[in-house]
Formats: C-alpha cells, structure tokens, sequence
C-alpha cells in the first residue's frame, strides 16, 4: 500500500471516529435532555400533588368544625356570636355580619340560650350601637332565651357597647373592660409649612366645609362643634351603659372617662357581673355545655386565602425572629 493509500486510510479511519463521536455526544445529549425533562414532569407532578393535599388538609380543617356544629344543631345547645377585631362596616365584624348570626342564633328552635363573645377594642359608634339596640329587641321578642356577653381579651369602648345590652356580663381576671369614651384625632402641619415654606391653598364652598383641615389652623367655633359633637354621642353611650347596667353601677365618675380596668376591677366597679369564659357560661348558667357558633363565615374561597396569608405570615415571622407585641389597639 502506497503512502498515498495510507493517507485516505487514516483519513477515513479519523472521520468515522468523528462521526462516532458526534453520534455519542448526541445521544448522551438527547438522553440528559430526556432526563431533564422526566425530573422536570416528575417535579411539576410533585408539587401539584403537595398543593392538592395541603389543600384537602385545609379544607377538612375548615370544615370539620362546620360539620360538627351542624350535627350538634339537631339537639339543644348554646350559641355563640362572635365579636373580633375592630369594629367596623368595612371588617368582619361589622353590625350586619353581628346581627344576623344573633338573629339566626335566636331563631334556632334548639338554642337555649345565646352568647356574644366580645374580643375587641372598639370601633364604630354606628356599628356598635346597631348591634347594641337589635340586642336589646331580640331579648324583649325572646324573653325565655338569654343573652349573656363573654369579654375576653378585650372589651372596650365599642365592643363594651355591644356587651352592656346582654344580661350579664363575664370577664377574665386578666380582661381590659370599659374606655367608654368618644374620641376623634388627627394632626395638624401648620407650623410645618410655614417653616417649609409651603402656601396653603384651600377652596370650599361652604363656611364650615375646611373644618378640621389638618393643614389650617384651627378655628375656637369649630372646635366647640366638634366637642359638642363627641359629648352627644359620648351621652348615647353612657346612657346606653347605665340602661344595660341599671343599679350595678357603682357611684364613681371615672366609669364614664374613657378609662378601662382589669376584669377584677370591672366587677368591683359593676361594669360585669363575674368571672366565667364560655364554656362556663353555657355549661352553668344556661345549662347546655355543647355550643354551636353562629357567627357568619366568610366565603370558602376568602376564608382559604386568610387563613393561607396568615400561615405565611407566620412562617415569615418565625424565619426573621419577629414576635407580636403586647399592647392595646
């Protein structure tokens, strides 16, 4: 064979090693790739499969006490309406959402008796003295169904409005009851802007119409309208409060001052009646220990997506070390 022959050969020989090694690489290649998309179908599955679990665990959970409640309905019972949070048109515990399920909890054929449980720290003055005047009807159209109210946390300003219209009242020794009080804040920045050099422009029809404006001064007949204002509604409330209360009431000024004491404290000064939480309450004074809540829920879909922003939230809270202070709204 001569040189030349030799040449092709090896030619040859080195091409078909190349296309050797191509073919190899390509289906090395093809095969990560058919790997990689396996894990990735594979991880998709996974996680689908998580979620769809975590959500049937939620689900059960949210429900399971639905479906308990709605067994325990077919027999006597006592019932409770919760009232958390601030109190406002804009939040669950708004006077329509309160109302129906004291409502409902009346009219239900096998409750024995009724229970608002109170914890908040007040709110609308509307809001609260609606719920405050339908309890009051609701006890006179049903006078062998007692209303008794169940402070736990806390139980202040509005949320002690709602509470007063009840029977009775039942504290914990550690509760915050009272604050009955009006009030109305706001700031002002008149100072700022004249050292800032900022002109106030305000146009309004009406003489009155800039009452309040935290960006003008204020004005001596304004201020007395505006305390004229608070002091009636303030009067509503004390009114509202003796009415409920009647002779139980101690003789002592402070009661009406916006100030708020222990549930101890609150005894003594006869803004409640005694010590109790809610299983007391149904198991000793009404006499039927299994309870049923009549609080209206949130749809499904929103009480999913609280309860899941809650989580997270507490998840994120534990990872950055945060803790929830203690204090009074």
């Amino acid at each position: 064979m001569n040189s030349e022959q030799q040449n092709e050969s090896g030619q040859q020989d080195k091409a078909e090693q190349r296309e050797w090694e191509r073919d190899v690489i390509n289906r090395l290649s093809f095969a990560a790739l058919n790997e990689q998309r396996r894990a990735r179908r594979w991880s998709i599955f996974f996680k689908l499969l998580i979620f769809g679990y975590l959500f049937a665990l939620l689900f059960i959970a949210m429900t399971a006490d639905d479906l308990a409640e709605s067994q325990l309905v077919s027999g006597k019972h006592t019932a409770v309406v919760e009232v958390n949070g601030l109190i406002s048109d804009a939040t669950q515990a708004n006077a329509d959402n309160i109302i129906e399920g004291l409502r409902d909890a009346f009219e239900a054929k096998r409750s024995k008796g009724v229970i608002l449980r109170v914890n908040s720290p007040g709110g609308s003055a509307v809001q609260s003295s609606y719920v405050h005047d339908e309890m009051m009807r609701l006890r006179k159209a049903y006078p062998d169904k007692p209303l008794h109210a169940v402070i736990v946390d806390t139980g202040a300003s509005g949320g002690y409005f709602m509470a007063a219209a009840a029977e009775n009242i039942y504290v914990n020794s550690a509760s915050i009851v009272g604050s009955i009080g009006v009030l109305m804040n706001g700031f002002g920045f008149v100072d700022a802007l004249e050292k800032l050099g900022i002109e106030r422009r305000l146009m309004t029809a009406g003489d009155h119409k800039g009452t309040l404006d935290p960006f003008s001064p204020l004005q001596e007949s304004e201020v007395e309208h505006v305390d004229k204002l608070l002091e009636s509604i303030h009067q509503h409330f004390i009114t509202a409060v003796k009415e409920g209360r009647g002779d139980r009431l101690k003789d002592n000024p402070d009661i009406f001052s916006g100030l708020f004491w222990t549930g101890d404290e609150s005894i003594e000064l006869g803004l409640a009646d005694a010590l109790g939480d809610v299983d007391y309450v149904a198991r000793e004074v009404i006499g039927e220990e299994d309870i049923v809540d009549y609080t209206p829920q949130p749809d499904l879909f929103k009480r999913f997506s609280d309860r899941l922003g809650a989580a997270m939230a507490n998840v994120l809270s534990e990872k950055m070390g945060l803790q929830q202070p203690f204090g009074l709204k």
